[in-house]
């Protein structure tokens, strides 16, 4: 069983018990969020396919906690202007994992 959702403008393929990183949500850890935006559900006889989204069926996930990305350095220079910058950047996550497939 599977389902394709739509996790913060990103479509996702879940399926129970997976662990997965998503865009920061405002959620705190231990609490469990609805993915209401199912796009495709497949339980193994059938698959139903929304048109943009099937109507009655959510995701559950548990938030497991709030992570940062490794961090990406930027740098920016002018050649023969005496300009550099060096800027540094860590996205956010938040790891979850999908608790059920309704």
């Amino acid at each position: 069983m599977y389902a394709v959702v739509d996790i913060a403008g990103s479509q996702v393929r879940v399926t129970p018990a997976q662990k997965l990183s998503v865009p920061l949500l405002d959620a705190k850890a231990g609490t469990t969020v609805k993915f209401e935006k199912v796009l495709v559900l497949d339980n193994g006889a059938s698959t139903k396919i929304g048109s943009p989204y099937i109507s009655g069926s959510r995701v559950e996930a548990k938030v497991l906690r709030h992570v940062k990305d490794d961090t990406v350095i930027v740098l920016k220079k002018k050649k023969r202007k005496g300009y550099r910058v060096r800027n540094g950047h860590r996205q956010q996550y938040t790891e979850v994992e999908i608790t059920s497939v309704a």
